[in-house]
């Protein structure tokens, strides 16, 4: 992908695209994935089954650690076999839904720079399976954090705590040489300023790994009407963190294109994919005044 090469929104099915994209392009890949791909899935029923050390020897073979490979590197540097099998001992639904989201990550995988980040955002009923499953495809080193995203709207349960957060989970390229500047990254309130002092109160502080924001509002500016739209706060601080100015981002559930709105608004550069026509409509509409955005109206694969 040149670097001339304007910023693209793409109506097509992502995994259809994302192999006709270049070896380590993106330093910044966001996800935000259906929660519920209502696909049918072929059920695959594999074991997990550690190799021995006799077996494996010293080093791994030259692509045992990518993505795809039969054996994994992940788990502090054990070597496995797909791991599906154990997780499917605890909620048969899960093989489902991973078969759809575990070849596109493995995609994302290969398209972020050595310097790149992976943040996949997901609700509390995948997340604990996702961070089990992205230590064996990325490596159990390239963890870097578990986001929690919490905001206060909606319906209140009677019956349990309400559930009230998203979960990101950050996952990085190479942990030697991954970007990230928390120099770059709005600051926010303290939540008790009277505990420090009147210029740190009026600088603000860091955001740690739990962020408290808003949903995106009805009535806001915001709004444009996608109902899984998520606000461009969280979406900042992403970009911000985990890329410079002129780097290239990808959103392949791209939804109503908040990510690209965010990047470039900082100054980064983006692609976007969604197969969906009612987000495609929304972007055009959303994308009207950004200059140098061009729509890649490919066949939506089903």
């Amino acid at each position: 992908m040149p670097h001339d090469e304007p910023n693209r929104i793409i109506h097509a099915d992502n995994l259809a695209v994302l192999p006709t994209l270049p070896d380590g392009r993106f330093t910044l890949v966001y996800l935000d994935p259906p929660f519920n791909t209502g696909r049918a899935q072929a059920r695959q029923s594999t074991r997990h089954v550690r190799l021995s050390d006799a077996a494996t020897g010293d080093q791994p073979a030259a692509d045992d650690s990518r993505p795809g490979s039969s054996a994994i590197t992940g788990f502090a540097g054990k070597r496995y076999e797909r791991i599906r099998g154990d997780l499917l001992r605890y909620d048969d639904r899960f093989d489902d839904y991973w078969a759809f989201l575990e070849p596109r990550l493995a995609e994302a995988w290969r398209l972020l720079a050595d310097d790149g980040t992976l943040y996949l955002h997901l609700d509390y009923r995948e997340a604990h399976y996702a961070k089990v499953l992205l230590d064996a495809l990325f490596g159990r080193a390239c963890f870097l954090n578990e986001l929690i995203w919490a905001y206060d709207y909606g319906a209140k349960a009677k019956r349990k705590w309400p559930t009230k957060h998203d979960t990101i989970l950050v996952y990085v390229k190479n942990p030697a040489t991954y970007w990230f500047d928390s120099t770059a990254v709005d600051r926010e309130p303290y939540m008790a300023p009277g505990l420090v002092t009147p210029e740190k109160a009026e600088l603000g502080k860091l955001p740690t790994d739990v962020w408290w924001h808003t949903i995106v509002s009805p009535t806001g500016r915001e709004k444009t009407g996608y109902p899984t739209q998520k606000p461009e706060g969280i979406l900042r601080r992403i970009v911000q963190a985990s890329t410079r100015e002129g780097d290239w981002v990808l959103d392949f559930f791209a939804g109503s294109g908040t990510t690209g709105a965010v990047a470039a608004t900082l100054g980064r550069r983006f692609v976007l994919v969604d197969e969906n026509p009612e987000a495609i409509a929304v972007m055009r509409g959303r994308f009207t005044d950004v200059a140098g955005v061009v729509f890649d109206d490919g066949v939506s694969q089903s």
